[in-house]
């Protein structure tokens, strides 16, 4: 292979193999047996030597995706294209891209365009049925007012729904916020608890704030504030009425630690890894029932990323639930 070629090859943004007819690998970039395709300088992968081939023998370029499964069982596969260039009778150039990345970002855009056009439905749907109700209701005033109170609890349902997608797109496209400002963690535990207390009144759930004294992180104070509010409301929707929810704080080596925790039914185990995505439920019934609209978490989770923190959590069914934001602690 000459020197233009191989200059030409170092400077794609891919990993790349020059293979002759019978397979042997000519050369390589550094990175290109990573992909194992090839070992002992043989392309061994069958799928990837029928391009070459076929390649060859048309003279045409051409492309696979190929998956290369983990090395142990539950690993996640990798996924690979593999373009197959023709440099002349006998050699070809293979330029490797892994694209697992971009492969399961188009999984989630579908599934999220799914889920939502799933969640609209709903609310919309009644909206529809209740407003043909109204109409048909033939001056009945007291089925009139039912059917309205239905309208605004489905209209409220819908207008949470369109807040938390435009909040979550919101978190997802913008910079991490700046970290120069301090902010106390009982400010931020305040406020929070300040939108809530209503919520908790009516459903005669006391809320408890233990000391935070001395504890502060830095970013943006309104998503801090709606991370720990969607923590509160979930908190008070699943706890059965006349109980506790508290809200406690803690350093913890170097980490600035709001834990919010409640009496109520608890999450089961298998649920636990999976609370944290989009419009998951574990109870979908009672997430109608309450209004949930199923992003609370992962808003949290996308505020506690963007801080450079996390947010944990410990549940056991019939005890009740506790949710740590871990945040680091403002310089």
């Amino acid at each position: 292979m000459d020197g233009a070629t191989r200059a030409i090859l170092n400077a794609l943004p891919f990993s790349w193999m020059v293979v002759l007819a019978d397979f042997r690998v000519l050369e390589a970039s550094p990175d290109a047996f990573e992909f194992h395709i090839a070992a002992d300088q043989s392309l061994t992968d069958r799928g990837v030597r029928r391009l070459v081939t076929h390649a060859l023998r048309t003279g045409s370029a051409d492309e696979i995706d190929i998956e290369l499964r983990g090395a142990v069982p539950g690993a996640a596969s990798r996924y690979l294209r593999v373009r197959a260039c023709p440099l002349n009778d006998h050699m070809t150039a293979l330029l490797i891209e892994d694209v697992s990345h971009a492969l399961r970002v188009d999984a989630m855009r579908r599934d999220f365009i799914v889920n939502v056009s799933h969640e609209l439905k709903t609310p919309v749907g009644a909206l529809l049925l209740l407003a043909e109700a109204v109409r048909s209701s033939d001056g009945d005033t007291t089925a009139q007012q039912r059917f309205i109170d239905r309208i605004r609890t489905e209209a409220e349902r819908l207008s949470r729904l369109v807040n938390d997608l435009s909040d979550l797109s919101r978190l997802q496209s913008a910079d991490n916020p700046e970290r120069g400002n301090a902010i106390p963690a009982a400010r931020i535990v305040a406020e929070a608890m300040d939108t809530v207390k209503l919520h908790a009144q009516q459903r005669n759930i006391d809320l408890i704030a233990g000391s935070l004294k001395g504890l502060r992180v830095e970013g943006d104070e309104a998503q801090l504030v709606t991370a720990v509010r969607n923590l509160l409301t979930n908190a008070i929707a699943y706890s059965p009425e006349h109980t506790k929810v508290s809200v406690s704080g803690r350093n913890a080596d170097g980490l600035v630690e709001i834990s919010v925790t409640d009496q109520g039914i608890g999450i089961a185990e298998q649920d636990l890894e999976r609370i944290f995505e989009r419009f998951y439920r574990v109870d979908p019934a009672r997430s109608r029932e309450t209004g949930g609209t199923g992003l609370g978490l992962a808003i949290v989770k996308h505020i506690c990323a963007a801080h450079g923190g996390e947010c944990v959590v410990w549940s056991q069914r019939g005890e009740g639930s506790t949710f740590t934001l871990r945040l680091p602690s403002a310089r």
